[in-house]
C-alpha cells in the first residue's frame, strides 16, 4: 500500500446515518425484504466511505454497516449450534448486561462463513483507497457464548472458533485483501492469561497472507468502557503475537501508557488512538497535533499510524465527521513540521 507519512485510518465501525436505524426497524418488523435491506446497507457503506474520503483518511473501511451491534447479525447470525438467551436486564440505563448472549447446544460451525468476503467484495468496488477489513477475534466472540454441555470453558469455545475465523481470513487474503485487523477487546478487559492469548491469536492468523493488525480496547458499548483501562498486564507477552500493528486507545486516557512503547522496545507498528470517540468534545486539529508530537517521543515516525480510540458506531454521525476531519488535519500539521 502506497501510504503517506503518519498514515491515518479508522478502527472499523462508523456512525450510522439516521435512516439506517429506521431501515433496521422496518426489517425487524418484516416490512423490508432481504433486497431492501441489502440496498440500504450498500448505500450506508457508500456514505461511510464518502465521509472518510472527504475527511482525507488514508486507509478506509466499509464502516461495518452490515454488522448490527458488532456481534449479533455480524457474526453470531452466521454460526450454527447456538441458542439465543434472554438478556439479564431489559429496562433502565443501557449497559453490557442488556446485550445478547447465547448457549452452545451443538458444536459451533459456520456453514456459510462469516460474511466478511461479501463485505470486502462490495467495498473494493466503491473506493480506490487502501482498505482495512476488521474481524472479531475468537476470545471476544466466545465471551457471549455459554459453554452449555458442549464445551467446558470460554477458552474451549474460543479454540473452536479459531478454524472458523482462520478460514474466513484466508479467504479474504486470497480475494486480495491486504490489511486485516483482529478486534480483541476482551483480552484487554480480561488480561489474566496473556501467554495463552498469544497462542490463540497466532493460531487464528496462521497462514493468512496479509498485513495483520490487532485492536485492543476496553469496550465501547453506548460509549462506555467495561474494564480497568490498562494495557500493562499484557506486556511483554502480547508482543509475541504475529501481528504487524497494534491499535490501542490513548486519547480518552489522556495519553496514559504511551510510554510502554519505550519500556518494552519492539518492532511492531503502533496505530495510536488519538481521538476520543467516547467524548462529545470535538478535538481541534492542534489538539490532535499535540498528541501526535507526544506519541513521536516514544514511537518511531515510520512505525506510527493515527486512528480514533475505537470505532464510531456509538457516536453520532455529525460528531464522527468532525472528529475525523480534526484527526486528519492535525496529522497534516505534524507532517508539515517533520518535512521542515
Amino acid at each position: 500500500m502506497a501510504l503517506p507519512f503518519l498514515p491515518t485510518s479508522v478502527i472499523g465501525s462508523y456512525a450510522w446515518p439516521a435512516w439506517l436505524h429506521v431501515a433496521l426497524g422496518a426489517a425487524q418488523r418484516g416490512e423490508f425484504g432481504p433486497d431492501d435491506m441489502r440496498e440500504a446497507q450498500d448505500d450506508a457503506v457508500d456514505i461511510a466511505l464518502r465521509d472518510q474520503e472527504d475527511a482525507g483518511v488514508d486507509i478506509v473501511s466499509d464502516g461495518e454497516m452490515r454488522r448490527v451491534g458488532f456481534f449479533t447479525a455480524a457474526f453470531y447470525g452466521f454460526l450454527s449450534g447456538l441458542r439465543e438467551l434472554p438478556p439479564q436486564r431489559r429496562v433502565g440505563v443501557a449497559g453490557h448486561d442488556q446485550r445478547e448472549s447465547y448457549e452452545a447446544v451443538a458444536p459451533i460451525t459456520a456453514p456459510q462463513g462469516l460474511g466478511l468476503l461479501a463485505e470486502y467484495e462490495y467495498v473494493r468496488t466503491r473506493t480506490t483507497r487502501p482498505i482495512k477489513m476488521p474481524c472479531a477475534g475468537p476470545f471476544t466472540l466466545a465471551g457471549r457464548i455459554k459453554p452449555g454441555s458442549v464445551y467446558r470453558t470460554r477458552w474451549e469455545i474460543a479454540e473452536a472458533l479459531v478454524p472458523i475465523i482462520n478460514t474466513e481470513l484466508r479467504a479474504l487474503a486470497a480475494a486480495g485483501c491486504r490489511f486485516i485487523q483482529i478486534d480483541e477487546p476482551s483480552i484487554a478487559v480480561r488480561p489474566d492469561a496473556p501467554r495463552a492469548f498469544v497462542d490463540l491469536f497466532n493460531a487464528t492468523v496462521a497462514g493468512v497472507d496479509a498485513r495483520i493488525g490487532l485492536h485492543l480496547c476496553f469496550g465501547n458499548y453506548v460509549g462506555r468502557p467495561t474494564a480497568r483501562r490498562t494495557y500493562r498486564p499484557l506486556f511483554p507477552h502480547i508482543l509475541d503475537v504475529r501481528a504487524d500493528q497494534f491499535a490501542l486507545e490513548f486519547a480518552n486516557r489522556e495519553m496514559a501508557e504511551i510510554d510502554l512503547w519505550r519500556e518494552f522496545p519492539n518492532d511492531k507498528e503502533l496505530a495510536a488512538g488519538l481521538v476520543d470517540v467516547k467524548n462529545y468534545y470535538i478535538e481541534t486539529a492542534e489538539d490532535v497535533a499535540e498528541r501526535v508530537r507526544l506519541a513521536l517521543r516514544y514511537v518511531a515516525a515510520e512505525k506510527l499510524s493515527i486512528v480514533p480510540d475505537c470505532g464510531f458506531s456509538q457516536t453520532a454521525r455529525w460528531a464522527a465527521r468532525a472528529k475525523l476531519k480534526a484527526m486528519v488535519d492535525g496529522v497534516r500539521i505534524v507532517r508539515h513540521e517533520l518535512a521542515g
